[in-house]
């Protein structure tokens, strides 16, 4: 008996934009142009991002995808008409791991959050008559990942969403139109309504790390949930670029062992081992006083123009700038007398804060308050930029879902 041969399966092809948002990049989906099965949360349309991304990765390079194989570049954005009165748009964020075989929605992007407003306007998803011919569009999103309002201020000339301009962000290596973003009520809460911006209640905690040690620490819930430790307690002085933490695997394993040990402390998850399954938060970070140092573009970032010194982990490697999620941290936390970022920052009360990170600096305000004995913030502003690299549609292998 003959057999016909197998015809393999054809590719679909996915409306998408590769966009860059400060200082990572994405691709950008309008959620009525995904697959009819990966239109709602699930395994369907993990598959397909995975897919997209080219991971899970065992080479660690996505050459099969449209992931940059950092934490910076392996990312998904799903973006859709609000389902939430007074907001234009719903964000959605998705981080993709380059070697595991899942997606991390647990929180947002801080930088993507800058082209979430220039794609909707794009797409058509704002109102028409809310876009100026030329002046600034305000984009309400909510960010569906976390419950929050972000809003998006979106210069636009000639009735089209303005890319180019002299706006220069340390990571970037060209300059752009500015975006400000304002973070509305950034602390984080859980899923009753509660949730303290401090969950220990306390600016400062002694976080015992089994089989590391222990190590002051502040945990707070501002843009993300992020662990704070002091520079000099890891045997750094806080001008350490990638090379120095990203080649010592002890350095990296010891940051995470920390990362871990706060997840549970923060009530993120229930046992050390959890942590794993949730590697996009809380994140790590060690600051420390400012001091002279040359970033990774080889610019000189002098003591007298920062405040402090900071150094984030993404998704298990030190990020070669600083997300943005981690900025609205910082802020807050140094606006907050008694914690670890204010001490490095000098103490005192402040409502912004220039603070060095690998590639350079970034200015970011917090605006923070105390009710009945508790900290809050009400509001974090950044400017940040946002360009088109690419548009069309992805092609992944049919019948992966």
């Amino acid at each position: 008996m003959n057999h016909l041969p197998q015809i393999p399966a054809p590719q679909m092809r996915v409306p998408a934009t590769y966009m860059r948002g400060g200082t990572s990049k994405g691709v950008f989906f309008r959620l009525e142009d995904l697959p009819e099965a990966a239109r709602v949360p699930g395994p369907a349309r993990d598959a397909l991002l995975m897919r997209v991304i080219g991971s899970p990765d065992p080479y660690g390079k996505h050459t099969d995808g449209m992931g940059g194989a950092t934490s910076s570049t392996s990312k998904v954005v799903i973006i859709a008409r609000s389902s939430v009165p007074d907001h234009d748009v719903d964000y959605l964020y998705g981080q993709v791991p380059i070697n595991d075989a899942f997606i991390d929605w647990s929180g947002n992007c801080g930088n993507l959050s800058s082209a979430v407003g220039p794609f909707a306007i794009a797409n058509g998803l704002v109102d028409p008559a809310k876009v100026p011919r030329d002046g600034i569009c305000t984009v309400r999103i909510w960010q569906a990942n976390i419950n929050k309002t972000i809003v998006a201020h979106v210069p636009v000339a000639n009735g089209e969403v303005q890319e180019t301009g002299d706006f220069e962000l340390d990571g970037v290596t060209f300059p752009a139109a500015e975006i400000q973003l304002e973070f509305l009520d950034p602390a984080a809460e859980d899923d009753d309504g509660g949730g303290a911006m401090f969950p220990t209640g306390n600016p400062v905690d002694e976080l015992e790390v089994p089989g590391v040690g222990t190590f002051k620490a502040t945990l707070i819930n501002a843009g993300v949930p992020m662990v704070f430790v002091e520079a000099a307690a890891l045997g750094y002085d806080g001008t350490e670029l990638q090379p120095a933490i990203n080649e010592d695997p002890a350095a990296l394993a010891k940051l995470e062992a920390i990362r871990a040990a706060g997840a549970v402390r923060m009530g993120l998850v229930e046992r050390i081992e959890d942590a794993a399954r949730r590697p996009l938060t809380p994140k790590v970070a060690f600051v420390a006083p400012p001091k002279d140092y040359v970033s990774s573009s080889g610019k000189p970032v002098k003591a007298d123009e920062i405040a402090l010194l900071a150094r984030a982990i993404s998704m298990g490697k030190l990020h070669h700038a600083m997300m943005g999620t981690a900025s609205v941290a910082i802020a807050t936390a140094a606006a907050v007398p008694g914690t670890l970022v204010n001490a490095a920052a000098g103490g005192g009360s402040r409502d912004a804060v220039r603070f060095g990170h690998p590639s350079g600096t970034l200015r970011v305000g917090a605006e923070v308050r105390q009710v009945d004995g508790e900290w809050t913030v009400t509001r974090a502003v950044m400017s940040r930029s946002a360009r088109v690299l690419m548009e069309g549609a992805v092609r992944v292998p049919d019948g992966i879902f």
